[in-house]
């Protein structure tokens, strides 16, 4: 009894032990499929994100390196010589300004083949000696690292005409601005020099001489502008920014997605295709084309069998033939006969006998040569 009942006890614990065993798998199989999917969530986002990030970063190297400047301003500093009589507020040459289209000593402002407008603001004082300046020339001469020029224009320009009566009007409407100086008595006069001008990518354009060739002008600063007309894809990334952005930056993470997947595909698979269909095929194809040598064999020893039984029925029929002759003809007729079977039958029969053992030895070849499939 004692016995028994030990061995109830075991079989209870064991049985304890089984099912909690059994509760335990059944309570964490749920967990570990959950913790699966979201990891596979998460290394997926995680995906998603650094193509993107990539896609923008492509998408913004690609802009800043087609995309030239599109507008450049300098100031201008003349500067003209001080050594003579001066009289009649005069001065002693025309005054010139250097300029220089090299930005950090390396980049250049104007990019090769794109066109640009230059121009040239002039900010002059509504002054007795201007307005009695009347006309004036603006010369403008572009030259490359060699020091050559490449191109020269030559403007005429003048202050905006304005009558006695409406600059009185002016000064009295705008006198608290004036007092305050919060405005000033001038114009700003724009010379356009330049409406299309192409740099040249043999000669490219790295600086720029501006002349005013008046002794007796005055003027309170200058710029220079430069500005890009663009065209084509050029016009389309600065005119619409945003819908460009868009279109760069999903056309960068379509293709980077597509060579993701096939990269997992390949890493995965070993392909396009799962490798059980691809060997499923190539099993197929292969047993195909060991099949074909078995049927070629067969129609070959078919052939051959009939070859040898018709070479059997003509040598019955010749003996025959050579039974039936006369007795006194018989030897000289058994020697030609011998002489003929033996002669070009033999020969044929050889033949014969060597074509089919070589062509018994390439059907084996052909059987035993390894193919494609065999690698696999």
């Amino acid at each position: 009894n004692v016995y028994v009942a030990n061995e109830l006890n075991v079989k209870y614990s064991a049985s304890v032990n089984r099912s909690g065993s059994d509760t335990m798998g059944a309570t964490m199989g749920p967990v570990l499929h959950w913790l699966h999917d979201v990891a596979a969530a998460a290394i997926l986002f995680c995906v998603l994100v650094l193509l993107l990030w990539v896609s923008i970063f492509l998408y913004g190297s690609f802009y800043y390196s087609y995309m030239p400047t599109v507008s450049f301003s300098t100031p201008v500093h003349f500067y003209y010589t001080s050594d003579c009589d001066a009289s009649d507020y005069a001065l002693c040459s025309f005054p010139r300004a250097n300029i220089s289209f090299i930005r950090n000593e390396r980049d250049q402002v104007m990019a090769n083949g794109q066109p640009y407008r230059i121009s040239l603001e002039l900010e002059m004082p509504e002054s007795p000696v201007n307005e009695q300046l009347g006309m004036f020339m603006v010369k403008m001469s572009l030259y490359t690292k060699d020091g050559k020029t490449v191109s020269s224009v030559g403007r005429s320009t003048m202050l905006h005409y304005r009558s006695s009566l409406l600059q009185t009007l002016s000064t009295l409407v705008f006198s608290p601005l004036l007092l305050t100086g919060m405005s000033e008595q001038k114009q700003l006069i724009e010379v356009e020099l330049w409406s299309d001008y192409k740099t040249n990518a043999y000669q490219p354009t790295v600086g720029a001489v501006i002349e005013i060739q008046s002794k007796q002008v005055q003027v309170y600063s200058s710029q220079l502008r430069i500005h890009a007309y663009f065209t084509g894809i050029r016009y389309v990334l600065y005119n619409f920014p945003l819908t460009s952005a868009v279109i760069g930056v999903a056309t960068n993470f379509a293709f980077l997605s597509v060579i993701v997947l096939f990269s997992y595909l390949q890493f995965i698979w070993g392909g396009l295709w799962p490798p059980d269909q691809v060997r499923r095929i190539e099993r197929e194809n292969s047993q195909k084309e060991l099949d074909a040598p078995k049927v070629i064999g067969s129609v070959t020893d078919s052939s051959e069998f009939q070859g040898n039984d018709t070479e059997a029925e003509l040598l019955s029929k010749k003996s025959s033939v050579v039974s039936d002759a006369p007795k006194a003809n018989v030897p000289d007729t058994k020697a030609e006969e011998s002489h003929e079977s033996k002669g070009p039958e033999e020969s044929d029969g050889l033949n014969m006998s060597d074509g089919s053992l070589l062509s018994h030895q390439t059907e084996t070849a052909l059987r035993q040569r390894p193919g494609p499939w065999m690698s696999l």
